[in-house]
């Protein structure tokens, strides 16, 4: 699998990994910011943007994708920050890959497809229903994290989510406190994405998160 990415500035590696549907250039902003103090690789995940096609999708192929990377581009210690589906991706890689990461940030993530709030879930389903689609499927049926998975995790995470996210509050809150290092942190006056697509507002949490700002 031959990734798309764009690399800007200089400095310790951060990976940025954008949500279902979406590429990169989401993170345009955020990374003009981040530059200062990174190398930032902002990734299309397979399928999506401009790297190739797949028939189907599954987080764990996606994950395997990014430690071959990191371990291609000979990254050492990136820090990595991951949207929705990307943070899903960068959990799953802390979790399998324990020495691998320096840390974890995460922006609206779920672990099980029942940490969405009912109605997205319901909006999802009736929008599967009417015209399949796999990435609708995957969000439908996956992930599958467990309590145990996530307890394996042995670098620091932080994960935010907005006052208004799809995601279930108790939910990123029972992530948090199932990772050894985890915390969780709630974004005032914030949907899943105000904060984060075509944004700045990403770039300085994670400057704050790592001691740059």
């Amino acid at each position: 699998m031959n990734l798309y990415y764009e690399r800007c500035g200089a400095g310790q590696p951060l990976i940025m990994l954008h949500g279902n549907g979406e590429d990169c250039t989401i993170f345009r902003k955020a990374a003009s910011v981040l530059q200062r103090y990174y190398t930032v690789y902002c990734l299309d995940s397979r399928g999506h943007g401009k790297s190739p096609r797949v028939s189907e999708y599954h987080y764990a192929d996606m994950a395997q994708d990014v430690v071959e990377f990191i371990e291609t581009m000979h990254l050492e210690k990136p820090v990595l920050y991951g949207f929705s589906d990307g943070g899903i991706i960068a959990l799953l890689i802390a979790i399998d890959h324990p020495d691998l990461l320096d840390r974890v940030i995460g922006s609206g993530v779920n672990v099980r497809p029942d940490g969405l709030k009912p109605g997205w879930m319901k909006i999802f389903r009736w929008i599967y229903e009417k015209s399949p689609s796999p990435l609708f499927k995957l969000m439908l049926t996956e992930p599958n994290i467990t309590p145990e998975m996530l307890q394996k995790i042995t670098v620091p995470v932080t994960l935010f989510g907005g006052d208004r996210d799809m995601i279930q509050r108790s939910h990123m809150q029972e992530i948090a406190r199932n990772i050894p290092n985890g915390v969780f942190k709630e974004i005032p006056h914030a949907n899943h994405s105000s904060y984060i697509v075509n944004s700045k507002e990403i770039a300085h949490l994670i400057l704050q998160e790592t001691g740059k700002q």
